[in-house]
């Protein structure tokens, strides 16, 4: 079972996220940078799958040379190879990513043949685009199910469920295949000191890519005003229940 994980660099979840004065960019000074959570559990996932049915975790990023960090923690819970094209602009397109990662698996598979599955996030926690894993597993002839809460692998067949109201959509197809996992299929392991420290002489490859600029140009980035709310204690006791009352009348809850 060969299996590959596409993960992006993100800006850590919670973080109070600034723009350059240009508009054009996240300002980085004081910001940490994690694996987009999907993409966490995608390489949990992945990791499952070759502890259960034999087989290689790769992990793929496009990013700045930072982003060897992320291919890092992978190695530390488990993954086997990394991959890293490099780019040292500002985050590129869709098109222009889902182009280089595109070329770059077909690179690879040339080399050690076809992956059984490849595995995104659903969406990126930065850009939300939705977009990236559709295209690159349309241009690589593969059938793609996007929003995955669940993976079965079995004769050939990867059967893969999509959480809807009130149960599990169950969607079988044919590998390779192309899965677009969500956070909550699992949870991720801590990485072990052991894994920490394997991880620090794992050898990363890269892949330059001459994918062209696609077709969507960034004007800026805004950052929306933030919302402030206070929190009114009314008083404790028998002696809130007339402010309660009054507020109550206030709201027009009571006539």
């Amino acid at each position: 079972m060969r299996i590959l994980v596409c993960v992006k660099r993100v800006p850590a979840p919670g973080s109070r996220i600034n723009i350059t004065s240009d508009g054009q960019a996240v300002d980085a000074a004081h910001l940490g940078f994690t694996t987009s959570p999907h993409e966490e559990c995608a390489v949990e996932e992945a990791v499952r799958i070759v502890e259960e049915h034999g087989g290689e975790v790769t992990v793929l990023t496009l990013g700045p040379a930072a982003a060897e960090e992320q291919l890092r923690y992978a190695a530390s819970v488990g993954a086997h190879h990394f991959v890293l094209i490099p780019i040292t602009d500002v985050d590129w397109d869709p098109q222009r990513t889902a182009a280089a990662l595109g070329s770059a698996i077909a690179g690879l598979e040339a080399t050690d043949g076809p992956f059984d599955l490849i595995l995104f996030g659903n969406e990126s926690a930065d850009s939300g685009g939705f977009q990236v894993g559709v295209r690159v597993a349309h241009a690589l002839g593969r059938p793609i199910v996007n929003g995955i809460k669940g993976i079965d692998l079995a004769d050939g067949t990867a059967s893969a469920r999509r959480e809807i109201d009130g149960g599990f959509e169950v969607y079988e197809v044919p590998m390779p295949a192309v899965l677009g996992v969500k956070e909550g299929i699992n949870l991720p392991r801590y990485p072990t000191m052991k894994g920490r420290l394997a991880s620090k002489k794992a050898e990363v490859a890269t892949v330059t890519s001459d994918a062209p600029a696609g077709g969507q140009a960034r004007v800026r980035l805004h950052r929306p005003v933030e919302q402030v709310s206070e929190t009114v204690i009314l008083g404790t006791g028998p002696e809130a229940a007339s402010a309660v009352v009054d507020l109550l009348e206030e709201l027009g809850v009571l006539s």
